[in-house]
């Protein structure tokens, strides 16, 4: 990214609402299973299997989080710790105008407001499917929420409605309703509540608190976004002789980050003369 002048702000997930209990549970029990696959697929001397059940079965821990974020300090590259969703504080972010769009793979960007949303800034260019056993080419998309609900002709209530109907996160959706169904129930009536009683009584209880997840979500309001300038020896020390990785590849990063803040001060250069 860096050597694209591109200035990114890292944002980490919280704590998951309550709601999101249950599909963090189904996630994980798809995790256990492609974990048992991927045993069995080794004992057999099954190696394409074993790899796609790998990438089934890969999760983030709390400690490679905590690492990321001590890497993150000594580069000198800002990041913000979320309360909740990440994804909500990016949006948040967006809206205000601190950064130019969320970046995120995930759809919810729009839901919780991002103006503008970009999904598969990558270096690998390739996507593996577990489940058909193949990969895809990823191609950045850039979404603008202005435009998308042009075209869609709703609002942005009526957008998190549709998503409570085919099902979000942080609830299962009514059985048997599709994207363009859900689109065009919410034009014809509005919203949830004005549903007809057929569908309205299919409906969780709850389906208000959901929505309120995406239109007002927890956030952190105040944080420094500000660019600190790279540590060398902290992050050699903490790469190369706490976790072993090798110094050519730290020395391709400091490489690349030098150059990073070379560009930021020639940038800057005009901005700060004596007159």
């Amino acid at each position: 990214m860096a050597d694209y002048s591109i200035r990114p702000i890292f944002v980490f997930d919280g704590k998951p609402p309550d709601l999101k209990m249950r599909t963090l549970e189904v996630r994980r029990g798809y995790r256990e299973m492609a974990r048992r696959d991927w045993e069995s697929a080794l004992s057999r001397g099954d190696y394409s299997t074993a790899w796609s059940k790998a990438v089934a079965m890969n999760t983030l821990t709390a400690e490679m989080k905590d690492d990321a974020k001590e890497v993150l300090r000594f580069l000198g590259i800002p990041y913000v710790q979320a309360p909740e969703e990440g994804e909500a504080q990016a949006a948040f972010m967006a809206i205000k105008g601190d950064v130019w769009a969320a970046n995120s793979r995930d759809y919810d960007s729009v839901l919780f407001g991002a103006p503008r949303l970009i999904r598969y800034i990558t270096i690998s260019g390739q996507e593996f499917l577990p489940s058909k056993g193949t990969s895809r080419p990823l191609i950045p998309e850039l979404i603008e929420l202005r435009e998308l609900l042009g075209s869609l002709g709703t609002t942005r209530e009526q957008l998190v409605d549709l998503a409570i109907l085919v099902g979000t996160d942080f609830n299962s959706g009514i059985k048997g309703i599709g994207p363009k169904t859900a689109l065009r129930l919410v034009k014809e009536h509005g919203r949830l509540e004005d549903l007809p009683e057929n569908y309205r009584t299919r409906l969780p209880d709850n389906f208000d608190q959901v929505r309120q997840i995406f239109l007002k979500p927890q956030v952190v309001e105040s944080y420094d976004l500000q660019f600190r300038g790279l540590d060398e020896q902290g992050l050699r020390h903490f790469l190369c002789q706490e976790r072993n990785f090798s110094e050519e590849r730290v020395n391709l990063a400091v490489q690349r980050m030098r150059e990073f803040y070379a560009r930021e001060r020639s940038s800057l250069k005009p901005w700060l003369s004596n007159d």
